[in-house]
């Protein structure tokens, strides 16, 4: 929790930075929010570690099904970068990239979670 707050005042601390440089220096406002979320990236991909403890314990509970719990682990991180992508592009002013990658991260998902969908079909008919 901790850390949690201490991300949320490094957030707010380099917006405010960013926007004391947005009306005269644009593109180091642009800077400042690209170093600061870099930083919370940083911390997050930290994060991970215990994250993927938590996911190593669930796949032990897991028989025959490991690959489900992966393509959630791609997934998460996909849908992840994506959003970090496109929010970097959005706060630099290119939406329409930042909406290219946003396309993109959900075709993406859509072509991992295929494996998904074809266990159900299947699951389906078997029972038919």
């Amino acid at each position: 929790m901790t850390e949690l707050v201490k991300v949320g005042f490094l957030g707010i601390a380099g917006v405010l930075l960013a926007v004391q440089f947005r009306g005269s220096k644009a593109e180091y406002a642009t800077y400042i929010g690209l170093a600061v979320s870099i930083i919370i990236f940083c911390f997050s991909m930290r994060q991970m570690e215990t994250i993927t403890g938590q996911f190593m314990k669930i796949r032990s509970y897991l028989s025959g099904s490991e690959e489900y719990l992966s393509i959630l682990f791609r997934v998460i991180g996909i849908t992840y970068i994506c959003e970090f992508s496109s929010d970097i592009c959005r706060d630099a002013g290119y939406q329409a990239v930042a909406g290219q990658i946003e396309v993109l991260g959900k075709l993406v998902v859509m072509f991992a979670g295929l494996p998904i969908l074809f266990a159900v079909i299947e699951q389906i008919q078997s029972f038919l």
